[in-house]
């Protein structure tokens, strides 16, 4: 502390008096952040900082060689147990909190909380008394803060993860590291993009963002794929972020950022689909008001088909039945995406689809069938084989019904920009194919039952 108390001696020396060291002293004390105080073994006041000054208005000069606080820093019918209380710390050992009012200089009160512990002299007697001191409202906001910051990285429901300026994890909490798939250690320091497959330039680019620009106004949800032991998940994650500076700089200096997420990946699928079904819904119900106003039933087929391409398909194929051959009848354009047109108008000529192909299995099945071309370098190769123009990746095949008959199948492809079909796409499908073989079928009645469309 200082060379009164340290010593044993009852001259004091305050902050700013002479001697070795005494200004290192005043320097180091001035700079504290809490409010200091220390009294010889007499309870006289020997150190008084800056802090001190500002909370209650005495100065050094004020404070420095009174007895106690009577009289000037606590009310006179609390001084006895106020400093009672402080001293205390002597005789008591270890460290010692209390609270109580001291006044300011001004004649306002201040509650403030003690921390109080003795000064040893050479002999190691008891030779005085420092005491740290803070309001007490600002001592609760910092143990909130503490509290808040330890609930978050212990029990938080959602994930918090804290990365430093080179977008690297510092602090994860159980939940996040449980939703990275991985421990609470392993994953510091490590990149982003060792756990976060897809959508990880996503995620860096918001971190980035906010290093630069400051915290955003609003959560964003950010989908990605990440890589476990399972294998890769796609999920959804609500987050929000909190730029981090040093509140120990004169100028804000970035310390990272805070990640908050929540995982909302049931919650927005479940969304997406309801979209979906209402898009698709509407789709069937414009598809048949535009269908009713065509005099040919092969154009009103090709209007349920173009309808029902929107957002769903890259093209479409319809192939009827003539004896035990599929014959093509409409398609889409190849090339450039386009209206669904008649093929091969009366001339019957089948479709060279070979054994397996998945038109076929529909027919067997009945049945809706689904192809892709996966992660094959040859893919063009593969839509050539099947007799599918070329862009062609991904295949939903589906048989043609009405009236207790099979009429054919109708082909929908996607090409590398659009995901691979699945079931609930196999039912839109069915819907679709329900009502181009309706009008395929009274194409064909109108036409005395030919089966070349």
């Amino acid at each position: 502390m200082s060379a009164s108390l340290s010593s044993g001696t009852a001259e004091p020396e305050p902050v700013a008096g002479a001697g070795p060291g005494s200004e290192l002293l005043a320097a180091l004390l001035d700079g504290m952040d809490a409010a200091l105080c220390a009294f010889d073994a007499d309870g006289v006041v020997t150190h008084w900082n800056r802090e001190a000054t500002r909370i209650l208005g005495w100065s050094a000069a004020d404070a420095v060689g009174r007895r106690g606080f009577a009289g000037w820093a606590v009310r006179t019918a609390d001084a006895e147990e106020v400093q009672g209380r402080l001293m205390a710390a002597m005789d008591g050992g270890g460290r010692q909190v209390h609270e109580f009012a001291l006044l300011r200089k001004d004649g306002g009160r201040v509650l403030v909380r003690t921390q109080s512990a003795a000064v040893t002299g050479a002999d190691g007697r008891p030779a005085g008394v420092y005491s740290a001191f803070g309001e007490v409202h600002t001592q609760i906001d910092l143990e909130r803060a503490i509290a808040l910051s330890e609930v978050l990285f212990e029990d938080a429901s959602w994930g918090v993860v804290l990365v430093d300026v080179d977008l690297r994890p510092t602090v994860v909490n159980v939940h996040a590291a449980r939703a990275l798939g991985g421990g609470r250690t392993t994953l510091l320091g490590r990149p982003l993009g060792e756990r976060v497959v897809q959508g990880v330039d996503e995620l860096e680019g918001a971190l980035q963002y906010v290093l630069a620009e400051g915290t955003p106004p609003a959560p964003v949800d950010l989908w990605v794929t990440l890589r476990t032991a399972e294998g890769e998940r796609r999920r959804c994650w609500r987050s929000g972020f909190l730029r981090l500076a040093s509140p120990l700089a004169e100028e804000p200096v970035p310390l990272g950022v805070g990640w908050l997420f929540q995982d909302v990946t049931d919650a927005k699928t479940a969304e997406q689909d309801a979209a979906r079904l209402r898009f698709r819904g509407n789709q069937l119900h414009r598809a048949a008001r535009a269908a009713a106003e065509c005099e040919d039933p092969m154009e009103a087929a090709a209007a349920h088909l173009d309808f029902g391409l929107a957002g769903f398909a890259d093209h479409a194929l319809v192939d009827v039945l003539a004896g035990d051959r599929l014959v093509r009848v409409a398609a889409t354009p190849a090339g450039e995406p386009g209206p669904c047109l008649q093929e091969n108008a009366g001339a019957g000529i089948p479709v060279q689809y070979g054994e397996g192909h998945p038109a076929l299995q529909a027919l067997d099945r009945a049945g809706a069938v689904r192809a892709s071309a996966g992660a094959r370098a040859d893919a063009e190769s593969w839509a050539a084989d099947r007799r599918w123009p070329a862009d062609a990746v991904h295949a939903l095949c589906t048989v043609l019904r009405s009236r207790g008959r099979t009429l054919g199948t109708v082909t929908f492809l996607r090409g590398t920009s659009r995901p691979a079909f699945e079931r609930p796409d196999a039912t839109y499908a069915e819907s679709i194919a329900v009502r181009v073989a309706a009008s395929v079928d009274l194409a064909q009645a109108l036409r005395g039952g030919d089966g070349g469309g």
